[in-house]
């Protein structure tokens, strides 16, 4: 079914505390369901904080309020929406039908109080670990849980709960909330019928890379809890074999990543990309690589993996994550014990093995690689359903 216009329909409201030009899996998803609703002729509008020297170029409209950097976790920002005169004139001007949080923060709370006074449905996605990240940052497991807490009291306020695979709801369950919960699937902007091999060699011509050696790519926040570690300290064991590692992003633990791959003699072996926001230009890294390491066991339900599988590159995951709930071993990727022995051993024996590798990327592109247009028409969908509905919880 696809998505119909209707003047009549007031607009959507997504809200999330990341937004480009900070690229993650969250603002990835809030972007696409942006662009195919906008496409599809459906009125849309993202709330999300500013970001300095960014100009917003799409075609529907983006409000940002104020924000100031979150110390140690570059390049994210806390929004101060109360701050922000221009930002709630703005907002008034909007008419929402229904709104949709990504997050449980500042937008999500705009969304919240959006829902109350306008008495229309609001619905919330549950994306990440917060108590691990909370853990991190506060360095305390009392007021981690405590902060923790408040999160859940957010989603019980919401009409509908999301997920974005079944794996998430243990560990929302984890945290406390007992409500109702729906999983509804990421999707992928790389997803096509094209045949993979050509844009592969044409990947591999644009980086101007030039080895025949296996390449391996990794995708995501540098961070500790992604068990980035775990990629050089297997790395480092496989001296006697011929790869190019490419780690793309940033994080507060990219120095130490880099002065780590250094100490353990990757230099020449391993490179740090940074941050990409084109697009294209993160579609060609994805198909040039052989294979995409992701040993994260923080990670509820990574696009980049999707993204990966889209150009036929399979993904080698840690057994038992929720980051490879998907994944079969040896049919549409790989699985190791989370360890650097055996991911290690598992890596060489992969290297050795072109055509496995091979034919696990085709399956890994028929099942993970579902097109955001297709998502986004489901999740439309969804959201007619519960607009059709009289709402008046909050009288």
């Amino acid at each position: 079914m696809s998505i119909t216009n209707n003047s009549t329909l007031k607009t959507i409201g997504l809200f999330n505390d990341s937004f480009p030009p900070i690229m993650d899996g969250v603002s990835l998803t809030v972007q696409n369901y942006a662009y195919w609703l906008n496409k599809k002729n459906h009125p849309v509008c993202v709330v999300t904080p500013h970001s300095p020297k960014y100009s917003d170029k799409e075609a529907y409209p983006i409000l940002r309020y104020n924000s100031i950097p979150i110390l140690g976790r570059k390049p994210y920002r806390f929004g101060l929406p109360k701050m922000d005169i221009s930002f709630k004139t703005e907002l008034k001007q909007f008419s929402f039908g229904l709104v949709h949080a990504h997050c449980p923060f500042s937008s999500g709370n705009i969304a919240l109080n959006i829902a109350r006074k306008q008495q229309i449905p609001f619905i919330a996605t549950f994306h990440s670990k917060y108590r691990d990240d909370f853990e991190r940052s506060v360095r305390s497991k009392q007021l981690a849980k405590l902060m923790t807490r408040q999160v859940i009291r957010f989603f019980e306020k919401a009409d509908q709960v999301w997920i974005p695979q079944a794996s998430v709801e243990d560990t929302i369950r984890e945290y406390g909330f007992k409500g109702k919960v729906e999983v509804v699937d990421n999707g992928n902007d790389f997803a096509s019928n094209l045949p993979v091999e050509p844009i592969k060699k044409q990947a591999r011509a644009a980086l101007n890379i030039q080895t025949d050696a296996p390449v391996l790519l990794f995708v995501g926040q540098h961070i500790w809890e992604k068990n980035t570690r775990l990629i050089l300290e297997s790395l480092a064991l496989l001296n006697d074999v011929p790869f190019k590692m490419f780690f793309i992003g940033t994080g507060y633990a990219k120095t130490d990543l880099m002065q780590l791959a250094e100490k353990l003699n990757l230099g020449s072996k391993v490179e740090f990309i940074g941050v990409i926001t084109e697009r294209d230009e993160i579609k060609q890294y994805y198909a040039a690589a052989d294979l995409f390491l992701f040993p994260s066991i923080y990670d509820n339900a990574p696009l980049v993996i999707r993204e990966a599988a889209a150009l036929q590159t399979p993904s080698i995951l840690v057994k038992g994550s929720s980051s490879a709930e998907n994944i079969i071993d040896n049919f549409n990727g790989f699985l190791t014990e989370d360890n650097p022995e055996a991911f290690s051993s598992r890596l060489r024996g992969l290297l050795q093995s072109p055509e496995k590798i091979n034919s696990v990327g085709i399956d890994a592109a028929k099942t993970l690689a579902r097109s955001w247009e297709s998502v986004t028409e489901e999740v439309f969908d969804r959201y007619k359903i519960l607009m059709n509905k009289t709402w008046k919880r909050y009288q």
